[in-house]
């Protein structure tokens, strides 16, 4: 069974940094697009940013400019560098990965950031 484990939240004054990682076992962001979401409390899931097997890359508006996603396929490992955050970026992170047969979702990891 195909896990995503995401690791890297944490506590943060606004301005600040963090990177995130979302790492899996097997090869299946060889060949899928791997992608970030983020819930506030009390709202809905959003799409933060994704990045192809291509290496394509596409951010919120929100986040444009501050944030980074990566891939390191030697490692099975997703990143997300998140610079200069405010606090309505605070939120539970998720990566996720949508395939023809499922879609894979980590169980999240917290974001606090401070003002």
């Amino acid at each position: 069974q195909v896990r995503l484990v995401e690791s890297g939240g944490g506590l943060v004054q606004a301005g600040g940094s963090l990177r995130l990682s979302c790492s899996t076992s097997g090869s299946i962001f060889i060949t899928n697009a791997v992608y970030w979401y983020r819930q506030a409390p009390g709202k809905q899931r959003e799409e933060v940013a994704v990045i192809t097997n291509g290496d394509s890359t596409n951010y919120a508006s929100s986040v444009k400019g501050r944030f980074t996603i990566s891939r390191d396929n030697a490692n099975n490992t997703v990143y997300l560098q998140m610079d200069t955050l405010k606090a309505e970026d605070t939120g539970v992170y998720y990566c996720a990965v949508f395939t023809r047969a499922y879609d894979i979702w980590g169980q999240g990891t917290q974001v606090i950031v401070s003002s």
